[in-house]
């Protein structure tokens, strides 16, 4: 399973429509905002791994607590999501205020349900890594940092040889047309901002540079 499938498929979207039930927000709002939030998480998070003891620590509470049932069994998520802010407050620390706002901004989804949003989606997000370390038989935090790489590097891929991918219309109906300016591929434009693309910033402006300015602050 890539990104994108976890994204499009069947976890996404009833992940999706939890939250729609729950919070009054349109499916297709937190579809997309699940499309950013995921690779934004997973890049945070390999950011961290660069240092050993949190490396060992993200490994050691993927085996604990993310074992990727919540894939086949999505309605966790809505159990999870006090766990799924805690989960946020590590990974972004200090910046989780400025990336719920930028990420409420693009959205459309006010701050108030920005933030509750997200917990249900970060347990969803970590049992996608964990289900992604055991198919890769990734058994230490040393290994953890290629495993998140090539995470996000699989998902830009398949973004620009899947143009036509229906979460790209998504993205562009609620993001705006401004990440269309460059590429005319929202989705890949948000993900190379988010894996690093910086010299694209300028022109692009949008969701994709606000993120990427947000992770060049992280780093």
């Amino acid at each position: 399973m890539s990104l994108i499938d976890l994204i499009t498929g069947n976890a996404g979207n009833q992940v999706a429509e939890q939250a729609e039930n729950k919070f009054g927000i349109s499916k297709n709002q937190i579809i997309a905002l699940l499309a950013v939030a995921a690779p934004l998480v997973i890049s945070y998070l390999r950011n961290k791994s660069q240092d050993a003891n949190e490396a060992e620590a993200l490994n050691n509470a993927l085996d604990r607590d993310h074992d990727g049932s919540i894939l086949n069994d999505p309605s966790q998520a809505i159990n999870r999501q006090a766990e799924g802010g805690s989960i946020l407050d590590h990974i972004f620390g200090g910046q989780k205020s400025q990336v719920e706002n930028q990420l409420s901004q693009n959205t459309g989804i006010s701050m108030d349900k920005i933030g509750p949003i997200l917990g249900m989606l970060a347990p969803l997000i970590m049992g996608y890594i964990g289900q992604q370390k055991q198919a890769n038989n990734v058994n230490s935090g040393g290994g953890l940092g290629d495993l998140l790489g090539g995470i996000l590097g699989g998902a830009q891929n398949q973004a620009q040889a899947q143009p036509s991918n229906p979460l790209n219309d998504i993205l562009g109906s609620v993001l705006g047309g401004g990440q269309q300016q460059s590429s005319g591929n929202p989705l890949n434009d948000i993900l190379g901002q988010v894996l690093g693309g910086g010299q694209q910033q300028q022109q692009q402006g949008g969701l994709g540079g606000l993120l990427g300015s947000i992770l060049g602050g992280g780093r």
